[in-house]
């Protein structure tokens, strides 16, 4: 068993019951022997039945431990019956990449909502993830908030496979649907200075539109700000609240152009909490947004 299978099987011992376990152990065996088709699509949709949909009850060691297996990797949301679904998709013969490839997509094909989540959130676990790419993007684009959430979110498969392109429509859709920004793993890695134009962009239609942006919006662009964007920091800086001119303050400090330093030397308060790590972007997202990874 790989190490996600084992951590997968063993929280669901702790979770599930010794028949529900033995069901789902039962139906991994089949699948991997190359059972018929209907086994699997029977025993997929079947999980729930079988297992519950309450919530697996993860230790900090158990999520250092997916840590560890997969960098990123947080099943910290996840319910019982995605882990059984997952290990059924772990079951699935892959040593032809191009039949497991086409098995998965009938499988995506078929799914309902509950189904395309797990799928989402199990793409950087399942073999030849470099050929999911396609999949990911249709993720992204869907507007079933809880499918693009389980692909942007908490899931290091975006940063890890996406090109700029589709990585960056990501980010900026996560901004339009309101998603916490910082949930999305590798957001500060995968910066790019095409991402920080698109969200100084957006920023300006919602300024015109007399509508406010989300503080996080400002995190990807520090690092890429040209004169123009430090002067939008400037306004931020300005006319924001609390919230708006720390997310702004730590997007200066990050900026290598002297004139976001000069900016920022006009705020010494928040100058300060940056310079001495009291405010940072892991700070940030703890004590103004209220969302706990």
């Amino acid at each position: 068993m790989s190490r996600v299978n084992k951590l997968l099987h063993h929280w669901l011992l702790q979770s599930a019951s010794e028949k529900a376990t033995a069901w789902i152990e039962q139906k991994q065996a089949q699948i991997a022997s190359g059972a018929a088709e209907r086994v699997f699509f029977t025993a997929f949709s079947a999980v729930p039945r079988y297992l519950g949909k309450e919530n697996l009850q993860l230790t900090s060691q158990d999520l250092e431990a997916a840590q560890e297996a997969l960098p990123g990797w947080f099943p910290g949301h996840w319910s019982v019956d995605q882990a059984g679904r997952t290990l059924l998709l772990l079951a699935l013969p892959h040593e032809d990449a191009q039949e497991y490839v086409r098995s998965l997509d009938k499988v995506f094909t078929t799914a309902d909502m509950g189904e395309l989540v797990v799928l989402y959130q199990s793409l950087p676990l399942l073999p030849h993830p470099e050929l999911h790419r396609q999949r990911a993007a249709e993720g992204i684009r869907s507007n079933m908030s809880n499918v693009f959430q389980s692909i942007a979110l908490r899931n290091p498969y975006p940063a890890d496979y996406l090109d700029d392109a589709a990585w960056n429509q990501m980010v900026l859709k996560a901004v339009f649907v309101d998603s916490p920004l910082h949930l999305i793993w590798g957001l500060d890695r995968r910066a790019n200075p095409e991402l920080a134009k698109m969200l100084t962009n957006y920023a300006h239609e919602r300024w015109a539109a007399k509508r406010s942006v989300t503080p996080e919006l400002w995190r990807p662009v520090g690092r890429f700000a040209d004169t123009a964007m430090i002067a939008d920091l400037e306004k931020v800086l300005a006319d924001g609240d609390i919230a708006e001119q720390e997310a702004a303050a730590l997007a200066c400090a990050q900026s290598p152009l002297p004139e976001a330093q000069a900016l920022l030397s006009r705020y010494p308060d928040l100058h300060s909490s940056v310079q001495k790590g009291h405010l940072t972007w892991s700070s940030f997202s703890r004590d103004r947004l209220f969302v706990h990874n």
